[in-house]
């Protein structure tokens, strides 16, 4: 059985619709773009983890990323277990040996500082406003808040409930496992839900919370380009994206004395790694703050200073 058949009979039709939506249609695109011209009229048994090495390798030079290599590798991987799994083939897994060089970071991560946020809300308009006033207090992903609906919030209790997501107008569930969670609200939020919630007799169980006039879902992309970019560059962030509101939210988290494990919940990670290697970044001021801190803690602070004082020159250290 060739790649082709075997991707377009089977792996296609019958293991895509297992996947998330956002998953099936990054799959799909990855495999018509890249997999099949390259492997489609090889059968299986015939591909090898030279070749793959070469092909991931060829396309990493002529600019691929190194995300996007690693997306060929893991779905690679994955076909062949599957093929495995369902007996169209037996051989070991020749995605497995595949290595990629060494990850390079591509560009800065940014975060808001904390006298920057409050100029961003005053720089947007509705819905975009109360969507970064929810995205910065509770890491919130843009897609569960497009897929907020109103019978998830509570607000008396000053909380809401993650039930749905929504990725290019499609509402689906959660990302992952850790994704289904609930969420303190600060009383500033609530206060302008409750300024924005409709009249209970027009709010049904699917009724969202943010939507257009036709009470269809937003697009994330739109919002971002006409909307967040302008006021990010009004403010001296050009780098701004809805990305940006859950490391700006993990990372000071921590300086409000959140923990670790406290951001993990808030941001709906799986693994306690993820928050801490690609969410959370030092902060400058604080950073420094600390470092006095335990140098005051080892040299017993002004005790110490005495002492270099009393230390002779450098030359006559030297001698």
């Amino acid at each position: 059985m060739t790649f082709r058949e075997f991707i377009e009979r089977h792996f296609v039709p019958t293991f895509l619709p297992t996947l998330k939506l956002a998953t099936q249609k990054k799959y799909q695109s990855t495999i018509n773009t890249h997999l099949l011209p390259a492997f489609g009229s090889i059968r299986l048994c015939e591909i090898g983890a030279l070749d793959l090495q070469r092909f991931v390798l060829a396309k990493m030079h002529s600019g691929l990323g190194w995300e996007s290599c690693d997306l060929l590798r893991n779905l690679m991987s994955k076909v062949f277990n599957v093929a495995k799994t369902w007996n169209f083939y037996a051989g070991e897994n020749p995605a497995a040996a595949v290595m990629l060089p060494e990850k390079k970071p591509v560009r800065e991560k940014h975060v808001l500082h904390h006298t920057q946020i409050q100029p961003l809300l005053d720089a947007l308009r509705q819905p975009c406003r109360t969507m970064v006033l929810i995205g910065v207090p509770t890491g919130m992903r843009v897609g569960e808040i497009l897929g907020l609906r109103w019978q998830d919030l509570d607000l008396m209790a000053c909380q809401l409930r993650i039930r749905h997501t929504i990725c290019r107008g499609a509402i689906n569930t959660p990302k992952t496992k850790g994704s289904w969670r609930l969420l303190p609200l600060p009383r500033t939020v609530v206060r302008a839900l409750v300024i924005m919630r409709p009249d209970s007799t027009q709010i049904t169980d699917t009724t969202l919370v943010f939507s257009t006039a036709q009470k269809t879902p937003l697009s994330d992309t739109n919002l971002l380009h006409r909307h967040l970019k302008p006021a990010g560059r009004k403010i001296g962030t050009p780098w701004l994206n809805w990305h940006t509101l859950r490391r700006t939210h993990a990372t000071l988290l921590q300086l409000a004395g959140g923990t670790l494990k406290d951001a993990q919940a808030q941001l709906g990670h799986t693994k306690l790694s993820t928050t801490l290697e690609v969410y959370t970044l030092p902060v400058p001021n604080h950073q420094r703050e600390a470092v006095e801190n335990l140098a005051r803690m080892v040299t017993n602070g002004d005790e110490s200073d005495q002492r270099l004082d009393e230390l002779p020159p450098a030359t006559q250290q030297i001698q």
